[in-house]
């Protein structure tokens, strides 16, 4: 059975990746860098525009529409090491939740699945640093286990790679783990049947839009902060139909 968001308004879910000072210009994806500084100002101003930061557990309730409010998502992909030093003080300060994802057999490694495309290594959260994180008020949720192509494999090693990252990340915390991102974006409708089975609740999608009602829960869209958001592109994206005019 299909279960579908039930909110009233638009609600928008966040993606960030890196916190941290921006590589050297040329560098692969650096848009996905948001300098400490911005993300500081990016959250303030969510807070004073009213709005609170929430996790996607936290989030379910409105999505479901059993709660209503000025509520944003606030995800990250990947697991970087700058989420827990550099992010997470920030969300403290401003009381908000977030849900990171998490890649589980490269948890205390590096992103070595950009490393082809030219992008530098940077570190990623190991079992210690996930405890931190959910310690302090955040969420972990399942990327797979090696950051893969689900599109490039068959049924088997998609089911794998959704339901073992579930398990390796329950066993690393000690906790449920209920909520998953697909990596590069990239999903079809087995790739959700496989998540809903393996007990995940929601899913998120680098397809760009806010949540509106009648929205799958295992493909929920998102809107993206680069390291050029302004503060007032982000009011768009959360207040306009901005980011629902560039879904695909």
């Amino acid at each position: 059975m299909t279960l579908v968001t039930r909110n009233s308004s638009p609600i928008p879910i966040l993606t960030y990746h890196q916190v941290a000072s921006a590589p050297a210009k040329g560098t692969p994806y650096r848009s996905l860098v948001v300098a400490p500084e911005d993300f500081a100002r990016q959250m303030r101003f969510l807070r004073l525009l009213g709005y609170q930061g929430l996790s996607m557990t936290g989030l379910m309730p409105y999505l479901r529409g059993e709660k209503a409010g000025k509520v944003v998502g606030i995800t990250f992909d990947d697991g970087y090491l700058n989420n827990l030093t550099n992010a997470l003080p920030v969300l403290q300060r401003n009381g908000f939740s977030a849900t990171c994802y998490i890649v589980s057999q490269l948890a205390g490694r590096t992103n070595e699945w950009d490393h082809d495309v030219g992008i530098p290594p940077s570190s990623l959260m190991d079992a210690d640093h996930l405890r931190q994180w959910i310690a302090g008020g955040q969420e972990i949720g399942a990327h797979t286990r090696h950051h893969v192509h689900l599109n490039s494999l068959d049924a088997a090693a998609c089911e794998i790679e959704i339901a073992g990252c579930k398990q390796e990340l329950e066993a690393i915390v000690g906790s449920r783990v209920k909520h998953f991102c697909y990596p590069y974006g990239e999903y079809e409708a087995r790739h959700a049947e496989i998540a809903r089975a393996a007990g995940y609740l929601t899913a998120t999608t680098t397809q760009r839009s806010r949540c509106h009602a009648g929205e799958d829960m295992l493909r929920l869209p998102r809107a993206p902060v680069m390291r050029r958001t302004s503060l007032l592109a982000l009011w768009l994206k959360l207040r306009t139909r901005y980011e629902d005019k560039k879904r695909a």
